[in-house]
């Protein structure tokens, strides 16, 4: 069902500095960036490598307020790992799918994600405490 990992979500205070310590640090490129009014955050994209599957990135996200999901996130547990990103084909179908096994799935149907992509995230109780997300990305 996984085809790559898509992405690995990392909270920060500031979406600047990190994307500078990114880029300086591991010569990573920002391919894309957004504000996503929907999840409350500021975020940016910075691609490691393809593969056959697609692209895999590190997605910078600076939260828009103290209490959007992220902002709750960095108060809790500081900047770090906020989730890990799966790529899928269909991200409809793998909801039916992991949901049909007794997972929780946060999202009924796909949303909007990064980069044009439609995303569902899995309740963290139950993969291990991991916020897990589902990634179809743009068809190109």
């Amino acid at each position: 069902m996984f085809m790559r990992i898509d992405h690995i979500g990392i909270a920060c205070h500031d979406l600047e500095e990190k994307i500078a310590f990114f880029s300086e640090t591991f010569e990573l490129t920002v391919v894309a960036r957004e504000v996503n009014e929907e999840q409350g955050v500021k975020e940016a994209m910075l691609h490691i490598a393809d593969g056959e599957g697609g692209g895999s990135y590190i997605q910078l996200l600076e939260p828009l307020s103290p209490d959007s999901p992220v902002g709750k996130f960095l108060a809790k547990r500081g900047e770090g790992v906020h989730h890990v990103a799966f790529g899928v084909a269909d991200v409809a179908e793998a909801i039916d799918r992991i949901g049909g096994k007794g997972v929780r799935v946060l999202d009924e149907r796909p949303r909007h994600g990064s980069m044009g992509s439609q995303i569902a995230f899995l309740h963290p109780k139950d993969v291990g405490g991991m916020l897990t997300e589902l990634v179809q990305a743009t068809r190109s």
